[in-house]
This record gives structure tokens, sequence and C-alpha cells, in this order.
């Protein structure tokens, strides 16, 4: 990389893996009320193959080459005017989603507006920061949108996830009852986060019922799917949430959808440091494997998260 360009994972059409290659970028510009990270981690999402795949074009614009990745940790490298908030040097993570896709983290640097950032919780490795934006994010938002008091229950599809794993740390320090679904080998993770395992599938709902015979009070769908199964261990004035099922509207439900937000983020933070919310990495890549880690994601089973580190060539 000279001054001016920077390496970067890039696609120039919609595709697979195969699409993805390395290139020489343009350094990104810093403007007002904006921060340049120099990257020292990023998040692997399925968002991040399904956008690439093209599955999300009609709601989404695209410039091409893009560089996929929303999920950022590293060092603020330089500030725009009127950023107050953050110094050169200083240590973050964000949720970097745009509104059109370009130059994600998938890359040596990504520029920012600030109020996308919060600074990093030094309890957090890089690699673990870069972990929690978007799945504790959403997990927070869904939670946010249920409104559970201590007490009550919440069944959550897909408890293993990035999504359900913060979730289910979130509502069970909030003295709220928590089931999850998974499968059975990930049941002893579930119990250690502080959920009741339960096996998705058939017999689900029975399962349900034998626990909380009088229904539910919520459900957080993060699979996709599995309406049905919701609709029936609910209670008549309970609250559902997914992820992954737009139908959920048509349902009395809401369908979630989390925003780049440094304060919601900040929030996330506060639980981190408090010793009650914590990050699951799986899997490390270093950049120019990406096409590896998006390959893992894609197969559905990792059971935590899935990083990019730093180039090495």
């Amino acid at each position: 990389m000279n001054e001016q360009t920077m390496k970067a994972m890039a696609y120039a059409s919609y595709g697979g893996v195969e699409k993805l290659e390395q290139l020489e970028l343009p350094l990104p510009k810093v403007g007002p009320g904006t921060v340049r990270i120099k990257i020292k981690a990023a998040g692997v999402n399925p968002v991040d193959w399904k956008v690439m795949a093209g599955y999300l074009d009609p709601i989404m614009a695209v410039d091409f080459p893009a560089v996929p990745g929303w999920d950022v940790a590293g060092v603020v490298d330089a500030v725009g005017f009127d950023t107050p908030e953050f110094n050169i040097g200083d240590e973050v993570h964000a949720y970097g989603r745009r509104d059109t896709v370009g130059i994600g983290s998938f890359a040596e640097y990504l520029t920012l507006p600030a109020g996308a950032v919060a600074h990093k919780p030094t309890q957090l490795s890089f690699e673990e920061a870069a972990a929690l934006p978007l799945t504790g994010g959403t997990a927070l938002r869904a939670l946010d949108a249920l409104q559970l008091a201590p007490g009550q229950s919440l069944l959550i599809h897909n408890g293993a996830g990035g999504v359900g794993q913060a979730a289910i740390q979130i509502a069970h320090q909030a003295g709220v009852r928590v089931l999850a679904t998974a499968s059975e080998k990930n049941h002893d993770l579930l119990a250690g986060l502080g959920a009741e395992p339960l096996t998705y599938g058939t017999g689900l709902v029975a399962a349900v019922r034998a626990l909380v015979p009088e229904g539910v009070d919520a459900v957080a769908d993060f699979h996709g799917e599995a309406l049905e199964d919701t609709l029936a261990v609910l209670k008549e004035s309970g609250k559902h949430v997914s992820i992954a099922d737009g139908s959920v509207g048509e349902h009395g439900g809401r369908y979630i959808w989390v925003r780049p937000d440094g304060r919601e983020l900040a929030r996330l933070n506060e639980l981190v440091e408090a010793g009650t919310l914590g990050v699951h990495v799986v899997s490390s890549y270093p950049m120019q494997e990406a096409a590896a880690a998006i390959t893992e994601s894609m197969g559905g089973h990792a059971g935590g998260k899935i990083v990019l580190t730093g180039f090495t060539d």
C-alpha cells in the first residue's frame, strides 16, 4: 500500500466467494464528523454473503467494486472536523452499515460517522470487539422491542447463533426467564449463558408448553421458518419479533433490522464491562482468507462468531 491506497477484499459483481479478490483501492477520505479506523479485525456475518450474492439488491444499492463487512474494530487513524468524541490512537469498534453498499470492513481502513462508533471496552480483544456490534446490537434492539420485565418468559429460536447468545445473556441478566432452541450439542452452551435449552424441530411446542403451560410472554426468532411454532407457544397478549421473517408484521410481530448507533453499542459495552455480556469467537482468519471465513459462515453451524484479522502478506 502507498500513502493513497489500501488493501481490500472486494467483488466487482454479484456472486459467490469466487468473486472476492484482493485489490488496491483509494484510501478513504475523512470528512467532517467522521473518523477513519485502521482496521485490526472485522466481524463476518451472514448478511455479508447475502449482500454479495445479490439477495438484498431490491433494497440496497451497491457501488462496485464493493468491500464486504459491517462490523469493525481498530484504532482511530484520523478524525474529521468537529469530532471531539474521538482522538487519534483511540481503540474503537462499530457497526458500519451504510445506506449504499460500498467500502466495508474487509479492508485496511474504513471511515465512518462518529455517531456509529464507540470506544472499545478494554476487556475485549480487537477480535471480540469486532464480533459484537451487529449481533449484540440486533439482540438489544429485539429485546427493547419486546419490553420484558423481570420474571417474564422469553423463547429464543436459534439460541446458539451470535444474536441468540447475546440475547440470552442480556435477557438473563435483566431477570427474564429464557428458553432457547439449539441442536443438542449446543445445549450446554445455552445453559451456561443462562437459558433453558430446547431442541428445535418436532416436539418444540409441546416442550415449551410443558415448561410454561400458560404460554411464553415473548418470542424472538433469530432463525426464520418458526412463525407457526411462535404463535403456538405465545400468550394471547404476548409479543414477538423476527430478524429473518418479514411476514411477522402480518401476525402482530415486528421485523428487526439493527441500525448503526454508537450509543446503543455503548450500552452493550457497559454490559461487557460489568461482566454480564461476553463474546464467543470460534474462528479467526487473516483478511486475505475472507472467502474461507464466509464459506464457514455459510455453513450455518459455527456456534459462535467468525472474524477476520489484518492482511498478513
